[in-house]
């Protein structure tokens, strides 16, 4: 089914290419580049985003890398700034960082101390939500920074790994939850 007809969580399946075993024996892995090589897909999921926290937020930040291409889009739509939420090490100035715990050891994010000011709302955007580790660690380092999370918009939501827990009871919105 396309067209108009098609809801966004269905054009979001269609064009989802599931790849089983996928870093590892046992994980399926869904890869949402085809999604973004869609024209009318990515306006659709821009759009999508954009409504759903219309007048919510005064900047968007986006998580290294798949979040950049979305916040890119968003802010632009918005007509509000942007905030990169790189890995330790990519931003030249002063930051804030974020240390946090994967499954097999810990990263950093950081952001620019003066891009932002203290106090502004800020949509965080991210493609898939898992287990929340890097997007309650994004949360974290906006608190530090005298930021207001918005909420969080992402393209898919993989809801058995129950991420949505680490997020403090913050706003979220996942296009397709699966």
């Amino acid at each position: 089914m396309t067209g108009v007809s098609e809801s966004v969580e269905q054009m979001i399946e269609r064009l989802c290419v599931k790849i089983p075993d996928y870093p590892e024996p046992g994980v399926l892995f869904r890869d949402l580049t085809p999604l973004f090589a869609d024209a009318a897909g990515f306006r659709r999921t821009i759009d999508a985003l954009v409504d759903a926290f219309r007048g919510q937020f005064d900047y968007v930040a986006g998580i290294e890398a798949r979040g950049f291409l979305m916040a890119g889009a968003v802010a632009y739509a918005s007509g509000v700034g942007l905030i990169p939420v790189r890995k330790a090490g990519k931003l030249p100035r002063e930051t804030f960082r974020e240390e946090y715990v994967l499954e097999y050891g810990s990263a950093v994010l950081e952001i620019h101390t003066d891009d932002v000011p203290r106090g502004a709302r800020v949509l965080v955007l991210d493609d898939i939500l898992a287990t929340g580790g890097t997007l309650g660690a994004t949360a974290q380092l906006l608190h530090r920074a005298g930021l207001h999370v918005a909420g969080f918009g992402l393209v898919m939501e993989l809801t058995d790994l129950r991420g949505r827990s680490r997020l403090g009871g913050h706003r979220v919105r996942a296009l397709y939850r699966v």
